[in-house]
């Protein structure tokens, strides 16, 4: 798991697993996989996909990088609490995955919460099962 700051300011922790590494072989899969981690955890909502290529490829404009085979975004919510107006910002939560030619990269945003910034990292390497 690595981190970086995109953009100077968004902390994003990222896993690129090699497709040797996993039994997966698509995208659809690995998101499949993750929905049932979600869908499990005790506080953990599910809210959405997102398929990313096909939006940005359906743009007249639209700009999709030569190495970016597949791009979704597995959105849910750990929303136990509203302690603030401000908590809406960084709700709901977001998994990004991608494929390349010889890997998946699964992305997120840091979880402000360490132990749910835990089962996220967890689920992200659950991808990277052999």
């Amino acid at each position: 798991m690595k981190k970086t700051i995109l953009m100077d300011k968004y902390p994003i922790f990222s896993l690129e697993v090699s497709k040797n590494e996993t039994t997966f072989t698509t995208v659809d899969e690995i998101i499949s996989h993750l929905k049932s981690l979600v869908d499990n955890h005790p506080v953990a909502k599910y809210i959405a996909l997102f398929d990313h290529y096909e939006h940005t490829k359906s743009m007249e404009d639209g700009v999709i990088n030569d190495e970016i085979k597949a791009a979704q975004n597995l959105i849910f919510c750990f929303g136990k609490q509203l302690p603030t107006t401000k908590i809406l910002a960084v709700r709901p939560r977001s998994i990004g995955v991608c494929e390349l030619k010889d890997s998946f990269v699964i992305d997120f945003l840091e979880v402000p919460n360490e132990q749910l910034h835990q089962v996220t990292e967890t689920w992200a390497k659950s991808v990277a099962n052999r």
